[in-house]
Formats: structure tokens, C-alpha cells, sequence
């Protein structure tokens, strides 16, 4: 007999049971306020239509989503080890935790890293290491701005990464611009447009430009130079970034749902209110090289010679190279650029986007450096990563194959109280960073949080320095592909220097001198020149 017709008879046995008890006993009928609303509950189970589970099995089939809703914090909580733990592990996010509440950051009994794992590591250390992180300079800065560029920015080496409020709630934005502010780093605006609460607290801007043009949008998403030039000469902006693409959905643009689509982020977007927001997966405002090259100059202008730059997740080789070769056909260069890692975090992604599209920050990164020294441009550039950047060893290892400074997002949002609950997309975040619920956002205390932005900054930057100092340098300039070795096999250690073996400055410049993995980006009739 199956379940089903196991609980209809059991229900008509309790219930005939019942009416016949209570005939010499009536307080029994009390017993239907039990009984009753569990029958009532297996009946719906079992004339609906769209669970299987339930109408098979009526009540018992319903622990089955219960135990499935809870999953996650099951996983979370009792589950999975430290090492554990996606996409950020338990150690990574207690690490966060810590700096950001001023704690003790160290770790007792030895690492737990199985140090002979494929994949594996480290930061090679010198005999000469510098006795305290102090005699290389406590908090070294980088300069942002090329030639043509009026208004350079000293900027820290780690900086919020973008995430616009939408994305983010009020709080969160308030939170982690104060805790900017008073750590001396920078908030990238992530392209939402800049709301009144990135203004608030007065912390550094890089104000991200994206497909849609929010915060600089005609009524029909086209750009408009008017009210772009309104924004960039904010005092609070101190650079400007294109987005083309970001890590988690490259070629695919933002998307804010409608449950986040509030009046008073409708209106600094320009855009309906209650409707999901799609940003186009390309820009309208050029179409080459060539033309984006002239509007990265015409924002410069337009901002009165603010650095400009552009972020970008690495996709096809080719079109970066056509990127380099309209910057020397121009003249025109951009101050900066972001190379963000197929492992970026986002809001909101497609699955196939976020786990099978964008190359990893590693590749990314070592190709957009090499490229940009074959073409002699590196020097007059500044690279800067963003995707899974937390720990110093992290900035360590990205300056180490070419990156001048480092962008985090998730880790600065773990630093104000988020506790990866993995629901960014549903506007139900429990602790108040990534949903518009009034309820929740008010449960962020700005005044509580901003200093732990702060705090993780300082500590972050500090381990960095440390690290360098242990390694016998005495500037992050000085790292290289040299310092970081990976053990890619179980007997076989290489270096990255080894692995990716950097390129001559300007090889890309002269046929006869162009590196054999870089010969197929070149066409023939360029080749013939």
C-alpha cells in the first residue's frame, strides 16, 4: 500500500476515533485542533498538482523542502570544515571577521593547507628579511594618472571594489564610504550611479560608467555628456571607470532585480521604478577600438583631466590587442586599467555565465601585463585586480605577476556584517548589505560597521607589508613572478616565472621580435607592414 493511501485511511481512522470518544468523552474533540489542520495540509498535498513528492507522500514529502530551505546554513554552521566553503572558506571569512573587529588575526597549531596538494602556494621568504614591515613605508600609495591626465590620484593599494547601491543597501553604501573615508581608500561606485549616501561621509569615488549609463543617461540609455560632466566634477570622484565587463557575467551586463528596483534608486538611475533593470551587454557609445579610444579621451575632457580607465574580464586575446594597437594608433591611452577574474563575485548571474564564462584572474592578469609591456604601453598605465583579492598574501601574489594595486568587494562586505548567506538575488539578505528591505537594512549599524571596513583595510595592508618585508624587498614594487612558487604536480615546484615566463619590453613592436605564443593575434597584412 503506498503512502497515499496509507494516510487517508489512517486520517479516517484518527478522525472516526475521535467523533467516537467523544461521545463519552467530549473534551476529546479538542484534539481536532491538532488533527484538523494535518489532515487539511495532506488532502491539499494530495489533489495539487506541481510537487510529486507531496502528493505521493502527503505531510512526510513537506520535510523534504523544509530540510532543503535550511540546507545552506546546515552546511554552513555544521557541515563543512574550515577549509571548506564556497565561494569564500570558513578560514577566509573568520580572517575578515577578525581584522575587521580588531581581534586577534593569528592562528594557532600550524596552517591547514594540505601543502602538498596540486595548486598550492607560497611566497618565497629571504634570510635577509627586514626586521618590521615600517622600513618600506607603512602605507606606500599609487599614483593613477598618464600623460594627458591633470587631476592624478594618489589611491591605496587595496580599494572597494564595485558595487552599487541597488546592489547594495543604503547602510551597506554608508557603511563601507565612511570607513573609506577614514581609512584613506577609495569606493568604487559600481555602475548604479552615484547615490547621496556615496556622498555623505565624503570618502574617495571611482565612479564606474557602465552600458547602461546611470548617473550620465538620455532617456533612451544613450550617454549624455551633460549630466556625465555634473558627476565627474564632483570633488568626492577621483577617477572614472568604463565598465566593459565584469568576472562573474562577462559579455552579459547588470541586472537589478525588480524587488530592489525602488522609487529612490529609479531615480538616480533614471529608469521606471518596481521593473528588473537589465544593462546592455555592450556600450552604445562606441563601437572599435578606435571610437573607444576617442571616448576615453572625451571623458577626460569632460571631467576637466580626471583619470579615466576601464574594467574589463578578459575574454578574446585578440580584442585586447586591438585595444593596445588603437592606443598607439591614437595616441590616446587610458590612466588605468581593472582586470577583473572569471571567479568575481556578483549580485545576480546567470549560472552558465558565473561558472563557464571569463577567464580566471591569474591568466587574465599575467596577459594583460605582458601585452601592454610587448607594446611598450605598461609604463604609462596602471593595472589594477579585482576577484577573490582578501588576504595580503592575495595582493601579494597579483603584484607579484603585474598588478600595481588590488580592488575587493566581497571581502569588504563580509568586513560590515555580511555572513554569505548566498541570497544577494532575492532581497532577503538577513543582515542588511544586499537587500532594499527597510526592516533588514535597518538592522546595519553605519556607525558600528564603517570602522570595521576600516579596520580590515589597515590589518589587510599591513599583513601585505609584512609579507614583502619577509620576502627581503624593500618596496611591493620590487615582487615579482620570481617570489611566488606553485607546486603543480607532486614532485614538480616551478615559479611563476617559470610558468609564464614574462616578455621583452616592445618584442610586440618589431616582426622579427614578436614572442611565438603572441605570432597568431597578428594579422597577415600587419605583418607585412
Amino acid at each position: 500500500m503506498k503512502v497515499r493511501e496509507q494516510f487517508i485511511i489512517i486520517s479516517i481512522i484518527i478522525v472516526l476515533a475521535i467523533i467516537g470518544i467523544s461521545v463519552f468523552w467530549q473534551p476529546i474533540l479538542w484534539a481536532f485542533l491538532l488533527v484538523g489542520p494535518l489532515v487539511i495540509m495532506g488532502l491539499f498535498d494530495i489533489f495539487q498538482k506541481s510537487h510529486t513528492i507531496r502528493r505521493n507522500y502527503p505531510l512526510l514529502g513537506r520535510f523534504r523542502y523544509m530540510l532543503e530551505s535550511v540546507r545552506p546554513e546546515i552546511m554552513q554552521y555544521f557541515v563543512e570544515t574550515d577549509t571548506q566553503g564556497r565561494p569564500l572558506n570558513r578560514i577566509l571569512r573568520s580572517l575578515i571577521y577578525r581584522r575587521a573587529k580588531g581581534e586577534n588575526d593569528t592562528e594557532p597549531f600550524g596552517t591547514q593547507m594540505d601543502l602538498y596538494h596540486s595548486g598550492y602556494e607560497w611566497l618565497e621568504h629571504s634570510m635577509y628579511a627586514k626586521n618590521n614591515p615600517k622600513d618600506i613605508g607603512e602605507f606606500p600609495r599609487l599614483i593613477i594618472g598618464g600623460k594627458d591626465c591633470k587631476q592624478p590620484y594618489s589611491s591605496s593599494l587595496l580599494n572597494i571594489s564595485a558595487m552599487s547601491f541597488g546592489s547594495l543597501s543604503k547602510n551597506a553604501v554608508l557603511a563601507l564610504n565612511k570607513g573609506a573615508k577614514d581609512g584613506n581608500f577609495a569606493h568604487n561606485t559600481g555602475e548604479g550611479g552615484i547615490s547621496h549616501y556615496h556622498l555623505e561621509h565624503g570618502g574617495d569615488l571611482i565612479w564606474q560608467v557602465g552600458t547602461g549609463y546611470f548617473g550620465c543617461r538620455k532617456e533612451d540609455g544613450t550617454f549624455n555628456d551633460v549630466t556625465f560632466r555634473e558627476n565627474a566634477l564632483r570633488p568626492e570622484v577621483k577617477m572614472i571607470e568604463i565598465k566593459l565587463s565584469q568576472g562573474a557575467k562577462p559579455g552579459h551586463g547588470g541586472i537589478l532585480p525588480a524587488s530592489k528596483n525602488t522609487e529612490e534608486i529609479a531615480k538616480i538611475r533614471h529608469v521606471k521604478p518596481g521593473i528588473a533593470v537589465h544593462s546592455p551587454p555592450s556600450h552604445s557609445a562606441f563601437s572599435n577600438p578606435i571610437e573607444f579610444m576617442h571616448f576615453i579621451k572625451k571623458l577626460r575632457d569632460l571631467s576637466d583631466g580626471k583619470p579615466i580607465g576601464f574594467k574589463l574580464c578578459l575574454g578574446r586575446k585578440q580584442e585586447f590587442m586591438d585595444f593596445c594597437e588603437a592606443m598607439l594608433a591614437t595616441g590616446i591611452l587610458p590612466d588605468f586599467i581593472t582586470v577583473d577574474g572569471g571567479e568575481g563575485g556578483t549580485g545576480a548571474a546567470p549560472v552558465e555565465f558565473s561558472n563557464s564564462m571569463g577567464m580566471p584572474l591569474r591568466e587574465g592578469l599575467i596577459f594583460v601585463h605582458d601585452t601592454l609591456v610587448g607594446f611598450n604601453l605598461r609604463k604609462d598605465i596602471k593595472v589594477i585586480v579585482a576577484g577573490k583579492i582578501i588576504t595580503g598574501f592575495h595582493m601579494a601574489r597579483a603584484i607579484a605577476l603585474g598588478a600595481d594595486g588590488c580592488n575587493s568587494a566581497r571581502a569588504m562586505m563580509l568586513s560590515i556584517g555580511c555572513i554569505q548567506a548566498l541570497q544577494c538575488n532575492t532581497n532577503t539578505c538577513p543582515v542588511g548589505v544586499a537587500t532594499q528591505n527597510a526592516s533588514l537594512v535597518k538592522g546595519l549599524v553605519v556607525e558600528d560597521k564603517a570602522p570595521r571596513a576600516k579596520r580590515y583595510h589597515e590589518a589587510t595592508i599591513q599583513s601585505f607589508l609584512e609579507l614583502v618585508a619577509a620576502a627581503g624587498l624593500n618596496s611591493p614594487s620590487e615582487l615579482t613572478r620570481d617570489h611566488i612558487s606553485k607546486r603543480v604536480g607532486l614532485y614538480d615546484v616551478q615559479t611563476y616565472h617559470d610558468i609564464y615566463p614574462p616578455i621583452e619590453e616592445g618584442c610586440l613592436l618589431d616582426i622579427n621580435s614578436i614572442p611565438e605564443n603572441y605570432q597568431k593575434f597578428f594579422q597577415l597584412t600587419r605583418m607585412m607592414t
